[in-house]
């Protein structure tokens, strides 16, 4: 194999896989305080000069569009919706010639105000985080009481055509393990797609600990309960979540086991942060600088170039079930969903 990137063409690794998934993230600010995301006091903001502006995350957009073969787009935080040029970004990237679909990871605070005008810009659908519907509950999970708001978010969503809906729910044992078989019928009843995902080792205390995880058996043993579940025919391919239909279908429901049923092998993203870091991995303790050579006036040659070999380099797997596993300094909300 050869031992150095290629030149030109899509983000290929030494692995054969192709990057072609790209998720932006816009910054690492956060109206919530989410207790497996980060401390309550929250965390040191990135400063002002150090985040892309509007204009440099569109140009990194199209280097990776137009010269690298990134078809999909994903807009990320922290929380995205706090930003406040997306709507602008959202239009520029999708004026963009191959037009790569675009989607939005959202807590859904505002959604319902913004959700329109997201919509006009050419935002294909969201994805809503909500992981109970129990107010008192949330506002212990967020330290924020903004049930109704998330609520009134995923409405508005729906009636801008922000569509398919996917809400993603991270279950936490002895918090809100038993709301499995209740946030699925509450998603069936409201025409979303619900993703489990298991809880992942990227909180910014480092206090994730495996053997209290909710793994994706629970979680199927928790919805077998009421639900009959049979293996969705349409191929997987690239997607994060195993889907399964639910009562015969056509509806679906899905688990993004990270953890315990990894799928690094078809793994086909690359990652963004607000501050101008490749990440080729979530869980990369490593990262390639493109914002430092775009302020220092590099080419759109010069940064396709950068970007490939820093997604060369990319490992096989993630590796959490190695002992050497390193959690990476970033929490989740600094680096993208």
């Amino acid at each position: 194999m050869n031992a150095a990137p290629p030149t030109d063409g899509a983000l290929v690794d030494r692995y054969g896989r192709v990057a072609r998934d790209l998720r932006v993230s816009l910054t690492d600010k956060c109206n919530l305080r989410c207790t497996y995301c980060m401390p309550a006091e929250g965390l040191p903001w990135l400063a002002g000069p150090e985040l892309l502006g509007d204009e440099e995350i569109v140009r990194l957009v199209r280097v990776a569009v137009r010269r690298l073969g990134v078809t999909e787009v994903r807009f990320t935080g922290g929380e995205p919706l706090i930003r406040p040029g997306l709507v602008g970004i959202v239009a520029a990237v999708a004026a963009l010639e191959p037009r790569p679909r675009i989607s939005l990871t959202t807590n859904g605070i505002g959604l319902d105000r913004l959700a329109p005008a997201l919509r006009a810009a050419g935002l294909d659908r969201v994805n809503v985080s909500l992981d109970t519907l129990d107010p008192e509950r949330f506002a212990r999970l967020t330290r924020r009481p903004r049930l109704p708001d998330v609520l009134a978010g995923l409405a508005g969503a729906t009636a801008a055509g922000l569509t398919p809906i996917k809400v993603n729910t991270v279950l936490m044992r002895g918090v809100n393990d038993d709301e499995a078989p209740a946030l699925l019928r509450f998603a069936l009843a409201q025409g979303y797609e619900l993703r489990f995902i298991e809880q992942m080792p990227l909180d910014a205390q480092h206090g994730w600990d495996r053997a209290t995880m909710v793994t994706a058996d629970e979680i199927l043993a928790h919805l077998h309960g009421e639900f009959a579940l049979t293996p969705d025919p349409v191929e997987r391919g690239a997607a994060p979540a195993e889907t399964w239909l639910v009562d015969g279908g056509p509806a679906r429901v899905g688990v993004i086991a990270s953890v315990t049923r990894p799928f690094c092998g078809d793994c086909d993203r690359t990652r963004l942060t607000a501050d101008g870091q490749v990440r080729a991995c979530l869980f990369a303790t490593e990262e390639s600088d493109l914002r430092g050579a775009l302020r220092a006036g590099a080419d759109d040659d010069e940064l396709a170039r950068r970007w490939r070999a820093a997604m060369w380099g990319k490992r096989a797997g993630h590796g959490i079930d190695d002992p050497a596993f390193l959690q990476p300094a970033r929490p989740m909300s600094a680096i993208g969903g």
